[in-house]
C-alpha cells in the first residue's frame, strides 16, 4: 500500500518511512497511522486503491444487505477485521473493507465461511454505520420486540419509558441510521401487520424495516415525550420538535402526528445540524443564473421571493443568501415557523401561534427594530404581503417565500392576495424559483441516446444530447442510477419594463414573453442543461418542471 501511494505522488518515501515506524509502535494499520499522521486523507486512500488496484467501491449506505448475507460472518470477525459481507453469489462473498489488502482478514473470512471472498473498499466511517445498523441495531430492536409491554403506555406518566430502555435505543439509531444514510424524512406508519419504518432519500420514501406491531404505542409514546406533545391525545393531529444528541451528532427533529385507521402515523423532519453550510456558490446555480441572483441580492432595498413547493430546496437558498448578506454593519431578523438553522450574526425570531405572535404581528414589531434586511419565512396571506411589501418600498432589504409553479406566476399570485398592483410594481426587485431532481450516479453512468420525445424537446431549446447520460445502476447507489440531488433554478429579475407590466396588471402570458425576449432561462431550460451536462437526466427535468405545449411533445 505504501509504495502505491508513493507512486501516485500522494506520499513521499519519507513519510512512508515514518508511518512504517508508527506502525511497529503502536501495532496499528498503515492505513490508519497515515491518516491519522495527516499524510493523506481517507477518501485519497480509498481513490489510489480503487483506481491502482481495481479494487471496487462500495456506498454501504446506500445499500439494503439480505440479513442471511450478514449471518454468514460473525459479529466478532465484523468488528475486529472492520469489514461488512453484502452480497453472496454462489461460492462467492462481497465484502466491503477498510483495508482490502488485509489478506490476514481475507483468509480468516475465507475459512470461516467456506467462500471465495472478493474484496471492495469502503470507508472506516461508512463500514462502523453499517456495522451499527445490521448488528447492533438488530440486536436493539430484537431485545425491543421481546421486552416491551404489548399493553399501551399509561397516560399519565411523565416520561413513559427509561433513557436505557429498548424501544428509547430503537428510536434513537433509527434516527442516526436516517441522517447518516441522507435521509430528510422518517416515517412511521402503522399497518395491519407492523410499523413501516421508511425513509425519504432523494426525495423517494423507501421501506428499511417493520417493526412488531406491539411495539407501535410504546415507539410513538417516545416521540411525543421527546416533542412535548400530549401522549394521551391520539385522536388529533400534533406537532412538535426536538433535539438529539447521539453518537457524536446533533439532530433537529421536526414531529407531526396524524391519527389513521390503524393508529397514529408519525412523520418527523431530520436536520443534521453537524458541519452545515450555506454557500451560494454550492447551490448548483448556473453562471448566468449565479450572476444574475448576486446582481437582485446587491440592490440596497426590495422584495426578493424565493417559490417552489415544500421540499424544493428555498430554505437552503435563503440561508446562503442572508449569510452573504448578514455583514457586522447589517441588522438582520427573521421570523420563522420554524426557525430550521440558527445563523451567526442573526437575530431569528420563532413565530408562536398560541402566543399570539404570527407573521404579521412579527413584521410590524421587527420594523420596529431598526432593522436593514427582514427575513419572513413564508408569506401566507394578504396581511403579511402588505406588510412585507410596504417595508420594501420604504428601504429595506426584504426575503421571503411563496409557493407558485414558477416566477413568473408569483406575480399574480400576489396580485389574487390583495396586493396593489401598484404596491408590487414598486417593491418586487426578483424573483428565485428552484426545484429539486436527482444526480445522476457518477459510479455507473453511461452516455444513452435519447427518446424521440427527448430528441424533440431538446430540439426546441437547443440543447445537444451529446452529453446524455444515465445511471445504469450499482452498489454505490443502492441500484437506483441516482445518488444526490441538484437544484434547478429561473431567476427573474425584475426592470423597468416589467414593473410597467405589473402597473398594467397584464397577463402572465406578457410576462413570460418580455423574460423570453431578455434571455431569462426557465426551470425546464435549466435543467436540460444540466442533463447535457451529465448531472441529471430528461425524465428527472420532466418529473418537476412545466413543459409549455407538452400535448405537442407526445
Amino acid at each position: 500500500m505504501g509504495e502505491i501511494l508513493v507512486e501516485a505522488g500522494l506520499l513521499t518515501s519519507e513519510q512512508l518511512q515514518k508511518a512504517l515506524a508508527d506502525q511497529r509502535e503502536s501495532q496499528s494499520r498503515l492505513g490508519d497511522v497515515l491518516i491519522n499522521n495527516g499524510y493523506i486523507t481517507e477518501s485519497q486512500l480509498v481513490e489510489v486503491l480503487e483506481f491502482q488496484l481495481g479494487i471496487p467501491h462500495v456506498v454501504l449506505s446506500n445499500m439494503r444487505i439480505d440479513p442471511a448475507v450478514l449471518q454468514l460472518v460473525p459479529e466478532r470477525l465484523v468488528e475486529s477485521y472492520q469489514v461488512i459481507p453484502y452480497r453472496r453469489s454462489a461460492n462467492r462473498l462481497y465484502v466491503a473493507m477498510a483495508d482490502p489488502m488485509d489478506y490476514y482478514a481475507i483468509d480468516d473470512l475465507r475459512m470461516t465461511t467456506n467462500l471465495s471472498i472478493e474484496p471492495s473498499i469502503a470507508t472506516r466511517q461508512e463500514i462502523q454505520a453499517a456495522i451499527h445498523r445490521y448488528y447492533r441495531l438488530q440486536e436493539t430492536f430484537d431485545a425491543a420486540a421481546r421486552k416491551a409491554p404489548p399493553e399501551p403506555v399509561p397516560a399519565d406518566e411523565p416520561d413513559p419509558m427509561r433513557s436505557d430502555s429498548p424501544v428509547v435505543r430503537m428510536l434513537n439509531q433509527i434516527l442516526i441510521e436516517a441522517a447518516g444514510a441522507g435521509a430528510s424524512d422518517v416515517h412511521l406508519d402503522p399497518q395491519a401487520d407492523g410499523v413501516r419504518v421508511r425513509y425519504r432519500i432523494d426525495g423517494f420514501l423507501r421501506t428499511e424495516r417493520i417493526v412488531p406491531r406491539h411495539l407501535q404505542s410504546a415507539l410513538t409514546a417516545r416521540v411525543k415525550v421527546l416533542a412535548q406533545l400530549n401522549i394521551a391525545e391520539q385522536r388529533l393531529p400534533q406537532d412538535g420538535r426536538f433535539e438529539l444528541e447521539e453518537g457524536g451528532r446533533t439532530l433537529d427533529v421536526r414531529v407531526a402526528t396524524m391519527p389513521t385507521t390503524h393508529g397514529e402515523k408519525v412523520v418527523m423532519r431530520v436536520f443534521d445540524l453537524a458541519g452545515k453550510t450555506f454557500d451560494l456558490q454550492k447551490l448548483d446555480f448556473s453562471a448566468a443564473n449565479l450572476t444574475a441572483f448576486e446582481r437582485i441580492l446587491a440592490r440596497p432595498h426590495g422584495a426578493i421571493l424565493l417559490t417552489g413547493p415544500t421540499g424544493s430546496g428555498k430554505t437552503s437558498t435563503l440561508y446562503a443568501a442572508l449569510k452573504r448578506l448578514a455583514t457586522p454593519e447589517m441588522n438582520v431578523i427573521t421570523i420563522e415557523d420554524p426557525i430550521e438553522y440558527q445563523l451567526d450574526g442573526v437575530n431569528q425570531v420563532q413565530v408562536n401561534l398560541a402566543a399570539g405572535l404570527t407573521f404579521a404581528r412579527g413584521l410590524r414589531a421587527m420594523l420596529r427594530q431598526d432593522p436593514d434586511i427582514v427575513m419572513i419565512g413564508e408569506i401566507r396571506d394578504e396581511e403579511t404581503a402588505e406588510i412585507a411589501l410596504r417595508a420594501a418600498v420604504t428601504g429595506h432589504l426584504v426575503l421571503s417565500t411563496l409557493h407558485t409553479n414558477d416566477a413568473v406566476s408569483t406575480i399574480n399570485r400576489l396580485i389574487d392576495m390583495g396586493v396593489a398592483p401598484y404596491m408590487l410594481a414598486s417593491a418586487l426587485s426578483g424573483v428565485v424559483a428552484q426545484r429539486l431532481v436527482r444526480r445522476v450516479c457518477s459510479r455507473c453512468q453511461q452516455p444513452y441516446r435519447p427518446t424521440p420525445m427527448e430528441a424533440k424537446l431538446l430540439a426546441q431549446h437547443g440543447v445537444s444530447p451529446d452529453g446524455l447520460v444515465v445511471g445504469r445502476g450499482c452498489p454505490s447507489c443502492g441500484n437506483t442510477g441516482f445518488r444526490g440531488r441538484m437544484a434547478i433554478h429561473e431567476v427573474l429579475e425584475v426592470d423597468d419594463e416589467m414593473t410597467a407590466l405589473i402597473l398594467a396588471s397584464r397577463s402572465p402570458d406578457d410576462y413570460r414573453r418580455h423574460v423570453h425576449e431578455r434571455g431569462m432561462a426557465t426551470m425546464l431550460e435549466d435543467g436540460l442543461a444540466k442533463s447535457a451536462q451529465g448531472l441529471t437526466t430528461v425524465q428527472e427535468v420532466l418529473r418537476v418542471a412545466v413543459v409549455e405545449g407538452a400535448l405537442t411533445l407526445v
